[in-house]
Order: C-alpha cells, then sequence, then structure tokens
C-alpha cells in the first residue's frame, strides 16, 4: 500500500479533501473512532476489473455511469435529493498487470461565487485543495451558475469496493473439471528453499501454536477453517501436528481431497518421497491436476502431506486421510465430507483428527442464509462427543482462489487480495495463536486462530491457463 498523502491531488480534477464522518473517514476498531485513512489500497487485481467493480456499486444503486475514454475515469448521474448538487467521480490507476488503485470522489458543485465564501468557513479539518477539473464536470445542461468545487473521498464507497474485491467467497470447484494432462502442467519447486521433497528427511515443524495444545486429545477432533490458498493456514497445521505427536499422540491429519486420491497418497506416505514418488502421485492424480484449481490443491497443501510423511518417517504416528467429494454439492457433499471424516476416525479412534477445510464446512451450526444446508462440522458434532471448530483471524494479505467476476459467469483461479470482516481481522496488539471463545457462538466456532498477514499459495501444477468460462458446480466456502 502506498500513502495516502501522496495522492491527495486529483489529477485533472478535484482535490480531495478530508471530511466528516461517513465520507472521508473509516471506522478504526484499533482506536474505536472514525479517521481519514494514512495509505492507500492497492488491489491485487487488473484495474478494468476494480473499475468495473465499482462501476457495479454505482450501478446497483441506481446510478448511471459514464466511462471517459480508456476506461480509467467514470462518473456518475447526480445524486438525488443532495443539495447543493453531487455526483461521484472515479479515478483509476493501473500500478501493474495485477496492481490497481481505485478512488472514489463526491465531487460538489457550488453557485458561481460562492466558492470562497464556503473556503474561507471551512475548518481545518476539512481543508480542500483547488485544481483545474475536467470538461465533463463543467456546463452540466440544468445546472448553470453551478461549477464544482469540492471532491470528497468516499471511503464509505471504496469499502464496497474492498469487500467485493477482497471479502467475496472462494469456490471450490467440484465437478466438471477435468484433469489436463501432466505434460501440460509445469510443477513450482516446493521443497525448502527451492529444493526437492527430498532434501531433507526432517519435518519443518516450527515452534508450536499458542494456546492449541488444550485441545489435543486421543479421539478429538479439530476443524479448522479457511483461508486454503495461503501458506500460513498449512504451516499451522503442521505445527499443531508435530506438538500433538511430540506428545506420543497419534494425529490423523483429514484434508480436503477427494476420496477417491487415498490410494495415491498411501502410496506417496509410505514412499521416500523422491521425485519418482511426487511423479506417480501427481501423475496418477484427477485432483492435483484439475484445470481449474482452487486453494485445497496448493503448494502449501502438497508441502503438508510431504511434512506428514517425514513425519511418519521420523517414527511419529501419523494418517493422512482424503475426505471431500469428487463430484458432489450441496447438503450431498456435506453428508459425504461428514460420512468420509467419521469413516477416518473410526478407524483410527485414538487419534487426535485434525481436519483442514472450508469455512462453512467447519461450522458445527447449520446456517441460516442458505436454506437447510446442515454443515459436515455440524453432522459430526452430532456424532461425536468432542469436535471442536476454529475460524481464522488475520490481517490483510494474499490468497490463491476462484471467484466469480462480478459482471459475468467466468470463474477466475488466481492471486487475489483477501482482507478479514471486522469481526476475524487481527489487530497489531493481537499476537499469533488461539483465542478460544468463553462459549460456543452462534457461528459454530468455538475459538480462532490467528495467524497474521496471510500470503497465497498457487498450485504445485500450473496449468497454462487458469480463467475461463467454466461449468462446475462451486460451493461457495
Amino acid at each position: 500500500m502506498r500513502r495516502l498523502g501522496m495522492m491527495l491531488g486529483l489529477l485533472g480534477c478535484v482535490g480531495c479533501a478530508t471530511a466528516t464522518r461517513g465520507i472521508a473517514t473509516q471506522y478504526n476498531p484499533e482506536t474505536g473512532r472514525y479517521e481519514t485513512p494514512t495509505r492507500e489500497v492497492v488491489y491485487q487485481v487488473p484495474a478494468e476489473d476494480a473499475m468495473m467493480t465499482a462501476r457495479y456499486i454505482l450501478e446497483k444503486n441506481r446510478y448511471d455511469v459514464m466511462e471517459k475514454e480508456g476506461g480509467l475515469e467514470m462518473f456518475s448521474s447526480f445524486i438525488p435529493d443532495v443539495v447543493p448538487p453531487e455526483r461521484y467521480y472515479i479515478q483509476g490507476e493501473r500500478l501493474g498487470p495485477r496492481q490497481a488503485l481505485v478512488r472514489v470522489f463526491r465531487i460538489r458543485y457550488t453557485q458561481e461565487g460562492s466558492f470562497a465564501a464556503e473556503a474561507s468557513g471551512r475548518s481545518s479539518e476539512q481543508l480542500s485543495v483547488s485544481v483545474s477539473v475536467p470538461d465533463a464536470f463543467t456546463n452540466v445542461p440544468g445546472l448553470e451558475g453551478y461549477r464544482p468545487a469540492h471532491g470528497f473521498r468516499d471511503m464509505g464507497i471504496e469499502q464496497k469496493l474492498l469487500e467485493r474485491l477482497e471479502m467475496a467467497p472462494a469456490l471450490e470447484l467440484v465437478g466438471g473439471n477435468p484433469p489436463v494432462p501432466i505434460r501440460s502442467v509445469v510443477m513450482e519447486s516446493w521443497g525448502e528453499e527451492g529444493g526437492t521433497p527430498a532434501t531433507s528427511t526432517a519435518p519443518a515443524c516450527g515452534a508450536p501454536v499458542e494456546g492449541a495444545s488444550s485441545l489435543f486429545s486421543a479421539g478429538g477432533v479439530l476443524l479448522v477453517a479457511d483461508p486454503l490458498g495461503t501458506q500460513e493456514v498449512p504451516f499451522a497445521a503442521l505445527r499443531m501436528v508435530c506438538e500433538a505427536t511430540a506428545q506420543e499422540l497419534p494425529v490423523t491429519l483429514a484434508l480436503s481431497i477427494p476420496v477417491s486420491e487415498q490410494p495415491l497418497l498411501e502410496r506417496y506416505l509410505a514412499s521416500d518421497g523422491d521425485s519418482a514418488a511426487v511423479q506417480e502421485l501427481l501423475a496418477g492424480s484427477a485432483f492435483w491436476r484439475r484445470t481449474y484449481q482452487d486453494g485445497r490443491s496448493s503448494r502449501a497443501m502438497l508441502w503438508l502431506v510431504e511434512q506428514a510423511r517425514r513425519l511418519r518417517v521420523s517414527g511419529k504416528d501419523v494418517a493422512v486421510a482424503a475426505i471431500d467429494s469428487d463430484k458432489a454439492h450441496g447438503n450431498e457433499r456435506e453428508a459425504q465430507l461428514a460420512q468420509h471424516l467419521l469413516n477416518a476416525q473410526s478407524k483410527r479412534p485414538q487419534a487426535w483428527t485434525l481436519v483442514l477445510t472450508g469455512s462453512v464446512h467447519a461450522r458445527t451450526t447449520e446456517v441460516s442464509w442458505d436454506g437447510d444446508l446442515e454443515p459436515m462440522g455440524s453432522r459430526v458434532a452430532h456424532a461425536l462427543p468432542s469436535v471442536r471448530a476454529l475460524d481464522v483471524g488475520f490481517q490483510r494479505g494474499t490468497q490463491f482462489a476462484c471467484r466469480y467476476s462480478v459482471w459475468d459467469e467466468e470463474v477466475e483461479c488466481n492471486v487475489f487480495g483477501i482482507s478479514p470482516t471486522l469481526e476475524a481481522r487481527q489487530s497489531s496488539k493481537q499476537a499469533a495463536g488461539l483465542n478460544l471463545f468463553t462459549s460456543q457462538q452462534p457461528h459454530g466456532f468455538h475459538g480462532r486462530l490467528y495467524l497474521g498477514s496471510l500470503t497465497a499459495s498457487p498450485p504445485a501444477l500450473q496449468a497454462s491457463r487458469q480463467a475461463t468460462t467454466v461449468n462446475p458446480v462451486p460451493a461457495t466456502k
């Protein structure tokens, strides 16, 4: 992100000003006050996508939006019932192929001759900078005698833009997504420091997760929710597995991999992890070679499987269980996920079972916003006595995910920015680690695992193209 103060001047338009609460300020949960942001948000999408999303937000609120040639400037029809007249101006800036800035201003018109008096009456907290105005804002029919005088940065609209671009649900593509030939993909290096899996037999355990050991128990099940497609979630899972096995607990690591992949996983876990074993795992898999891959098949998830293999080599009792479905969706998929997990747990009833899955699947209560959907977590909690679920708290970062665009049916799988909700936001004062709630929350989680800023983990096998119109049935996580 870049300093907001560097961009206060609107190129060819009017200056932006700090204004009153609700316009140029945002709520800061760390101070409990509405404040003017000090940094620009750089979105991890093409500038055209960011501008189209801003346009979608305004048009959804019944504004007509006019686009200037080049696509990086737009302005709206006038805001109804506002005196003096105001309209929106959207300015985009391309910083790279998938990096963009978007600024949304409310342009206020004043009557000719009134600017000086209004400006002199403004407080120091509402400083306005006047610069040249583009032709689109002058000589507007019906507004003779008015001219644009001030530009107010509208952080409310920009917050909606952030939510659309960085809080959109990730998709799990679970049907109609065939594998590509192994020769059509490139395997990213995924051993430590770019090496191969066989460069070391020692697992990369890292430090224990603060507070997690209270959840380790023979026969217990811990569900850890999204966001998959990041490095931090699999690494936190490994740290917990390492600590549990250090306490001589057998561990079952359950992953959102189709159950049909279990024989391939077993052969790999029994191998020495050399390149031939990796080739066999990936070449024989329909999952790791899917044309459009979501966060379940990230490089970090494959790395986690390899670390589980190394733990087994070191003498630890670790099993990896594939629990997902190949094609089912909705309640059918939730039922299959739950049954596969219960089957894996019944084979190792004295093991501690750690499950990595999407946030909806992990809920231990039914959801109220999707009809009669009963998540996997709710089904398992009804069947077993010791089931806990954690969601993830984090700071803004990146994630590899699949998402729908806002203006067509295209699905894109790529690296996106990801921002937490206010509830899941990790403040600068919140240390990484586990925070248990005093009681189960309505969303079905028993605590939150704080992981700091997230880093995207792309697929281990990269197909030549990751974005197009596709027809799988996606399950929103």
